[in-house]
């Protein structure tokens, strides 16, 4: 065959593959079938749309858009509060300013005027987002979100996904956008348990919607997108920042769109919200207990917008009438003696407290402040001062639990005598801490009983170094001490962390509990129509060893007996107890228990000023310096009494660490101890304050037998509460000292 018949043979082969066109894959693939299946699907999802159209009815309003009542009752069932019924008010559009109606557009969704009430590409890429499960699905309208919020769930899941967009779609036709939006702005949630625009005004900035200004409508705009995190009065620094830029971008839209002046818009500063108020209907301590259940209840793990939407029923540890006794006693020991308009001092006087009962860890009462709609933040959960010589029991408890040796390798117990002397420089540190002793006080040799009963700074700060800072730092974390700004350094002794008396009620009733871990609980249950929340258990671990509790506790009967404590003493029942007091009289506190109750009562120096401030509690009732020995002490003994139906013959079961002093110290006379000693007055200061001599300073001599013996007969008549200002005033100057030189234990 020549080259022409080649030629011919292959081109009849390429028209015949030509007439009989592609094979395989490529047959199947063509362009037009592609094509033609895109459309058909576009079809059958059109049809399918439209039946769903059909179908997919416009419901009745939800239950969340008709918000219930919590309701919160004592452990006995009677009912101490309900919320939630009034904390919405629907207004109408015309209530609400033009431009703070802009900022809500301007902040979710600009085309809103416009637009069919869907955002397809963003209901599409929440939809992704709920298949994929990548969080909130996003990209919703404001039509979209009323449609949510007003007829169906908060579910995350495809079907409501759908059923919103067809319910938009045809809310949309059927309503005036004047309607949909002023639906929107009554159903939002704003935080602070605030539902709807009006009730978002009252609670962010203490005015009805009609006076919202554009610079606080677009706070509140910014808000709806994390109600949660974007509150100002709990958002870290980062939050505080992400709210800011949220709040500007919602101008910005508005200057955009030419809903505001851009000059108006440039002379706006951010609006900041005032601080949470109870709302109405939780006045007196109903709005600190209800406050305090709402907190565990989060910690539990339900969901504050949850709890917020109504419908619970949450039952309480508080005893109605352990409570009432509190009360009582806070209001015949301290406000009846206090002129809180006539006197500067008065007025800054703040009371908490927190009583539990140690074998079940509930909170039986509890004392928040002069009611919650006068002073909003809680005495009895504040964190934000110091618990002072409270915390030196805690102290001894690490170094009975670490088996510790002071420096000259004596084992530490009840008998263990320490150098009493103030401004003793402490021994076994990198740099100088030489703490001052109340009223600059010298005791000499002095067994850890007596530095318990007169709380001698620089015997305690001694012993924290032998145990070790770190050492002290873990047991107090076990006992209940919060790890908040927690100190690790010679002065942790003296109480220099934040703790509230609710912590310190937990610290005190773990010891009261013979070490097992007990977390104060106000929550007995929670239920819903369809959940209940399990509470967990208040009682934990063994965390100190019985031997350890017992002995600490042992030593607390003798501050009661007599030491700084004995305000709080009573024939009436066996206690155990700590005062203190922190630097500059700015709190008193006594921390105190019996075998059957743990209670612990503070006072609070707050400036009553705008800002707040801590200021020094002396010259509170005219009584001059402060201590926890005084009015706290009072107050729990007059509780305690009312709480124990007038007392108890429950008595401490107690398993003594016994551990003999190396060297027995003499004993003081009665006319020298610091019970009788006079109430100093205000020109009194640490310089002129006569330090004690030997004879003065002495201890009296320890035992092998019960350790809290009283080393003297407390006089007849009427007692003048001890002088004991623990790490206060004597104190700045050692403090400051230790700041200024790092310290390595």
């Amino acid at each position: 065959m020549g080259r022409a018949e080649a030629r011919q043979a292959r081109q009849r082969g390429a028209r015949r593959a030509r007439r009989a066109g592609p094979s395989g894959i490529r047959r199947f693939f063509t362009f037009r079938k592609i094509l033609g299946t895109f459309f058909g699907l576009c079809l059958l999802a059109m049809g399918a749309f439209f039946v769903a159209y059909m179908l997919v009815p416009v419901p009745e309003a939800n239950a969340e858009a008709k918000l219930q009542s919590n309701i919160y009752k004592y452990s006995d069932g009677k009912i101490l509060a309900r919320t939630g019924e009034v904390n919405r008010e629907i207004i109408g559009l015309d209530k609400i300013p033009k431009d703070v109606q802009y900022a809500f557009v301007a902040a979710e969704n600009k085309t809103f005027f416009e637009d069919s009430g869907v955002d397809i590409k963003g209901t599409l890429r929440g939809l992704k987002n709920t298949v994929t499960g990548q969080g909130k699905q996003g990209g919703s309208t404001i039509t979209q979100q009323y449609v949510k919020n007003y007829y169906l769930t908060q579910d995350r899941t495809i079907t409501r996904k759908l059923k919103e967009l067809v319910i938009s779609l045809k809310v949309d036709r059927n309503k005036e956008k004047s309607e949909i939006l002023a639906g929107y702005l009554n159903t939002s949630y704003f935080g602070r348990g605030a539902y709807g625009i009006q009730a978002a005004a009252q609670a962010y900035y203490g005015v009805d919607a009609e006076k919202l200004n554009v610079a606080q409508g677009a706070y509140l705009a910014a808000l709806v997108q994390a109600p949660s995190s974007y509150d100002w009065a709990v958002a870290s620094d980062e939050t505080k920042e992400a709210v800011t830029n949220r709040w500007n971008y919602v101008l910005n839209n508005m200057v955009e769109e030419s809903w505001l002046d851009k000059g108006t818009r440039d002379g706006l500063k951010f609006p900041v919200p005032r601080a949470p108020k109870a709302p109405p209907g939780l006045s007196g301590q109903a709005g600190y207990i209800v406050d305090a259940a709402k907190e565990e209840l989060a910690r539990q793990g339900l969901d504050k917008s949850d709890l917020d939407a109504g419908g619970w029923t949450i039952t309480l540890n508080i005893d109605s009438k352990r409570q009432k006794e509190l009360e009582n006693a806070v209001t015949e020991q301290l406000e009846d003696q206090l002129d809180r308009e006539g006197s500067k001092v008065d007025a800054t006087v703040q009371a908490g407290a927190t009583s539990v009962d140690p074998k079940t860890g509930k909170v039986v009462a509890l004392y928040g402040g002069v009611g919650a709609t006068e002073h909003w933040v809680s005495n009895a959960t504040r964190r934000d001062y110091q618990p002072a010589s409270t915390f030196k029991p805690v102290v001894f408890a690490s170094a009975l639990e670490n088996g510790s040796e002071t420096q000259d390798g004596d084992p530490i117990g009840l008998n263990t005598v320490y150098d009493g002397d103030s401004k003793r420089p402490v021994e076994g540190i990198d740099g100088h801490y030489a703490p001052q002793n109340d009223l600059n006080r010298s005791y000499g040799p002095v067994s850890v009983q007596t530095s318990l009963n007169r709380s001698i700074n620089s015997a305690f700060a001694q012993m924290a170094v032998d145990v070790g800072l770190d050492e002290v730092k873990e047991t107090a974390l076990d006992m209940g001490v919060p790890d908040k700004n927690f100190p690790v350094r010679p002065s942790i002794a003296l109480g220099t962390m934040s703790a509230s008396t609710w912590d310190m009620a937990g610290v005190y009733a773990t010891l009261d509990n013979h070490g097992k871990k007990v977390t104060p609980t106000i929550v007995a249950k929670a239920e819903h129509k369809d959940r209940e929340i399990e509470v967990q258990d208040p009682i934990g671990s063994q965390v100190i060893s019985r031997e350890t509790a017992d002995t600490v506790t042992a030593g607390l009967t003798g501050v009661v007996k007599n030491g700084s404590g004995v305000n709080a003493k009573s024939s009436a029942y066996e206690a155990a107890g700590k005062t203190g007091t922190s630097e500059n009289n700015k709190s008193a506190w006594f921390a105190g228990y019996t075998p059957e109750l743990a209670t612990v009562v503070a006072l609070f120096g707050e400036s009553p000023k705008e800002g707040g401030g801590q200021v020094s509690l002396t010259g509170t009732a005219e009584a001059g310096r402060a201590n926890g020995g005084g009015f706290p002490a009072k107050i729990w003994a007059d509780y305690t009494l009312g709480a124990l139906n007038g007392g108890s013959d429950a008595e401490f079961d107690l398993d003594v660490a016994e551990i003999a002093s190396p060297d027995p110290s003499p004993t003081p006379t009665e006319t020298e101890s610091e019970e009788t000693s006079p109430t100093p007055t205000e020109t009194e200061s640490e310089e002129t304050s006569p330090t004690p001599t030997d004879t003065e300073t002495a201890d009296p001599a320890p035992t092998d037998e019960a350790p809290v013996t009283p080393s003297f007969t407390p006089p007849s008549g009427t007692f003048t509460p001890p002088i004991e200002t623990d790490d206060g005033d004597g104190d700045g100057e050692a403090n400051r000292d230790e700041e200024r030189r790092p310290l390595t234990p």
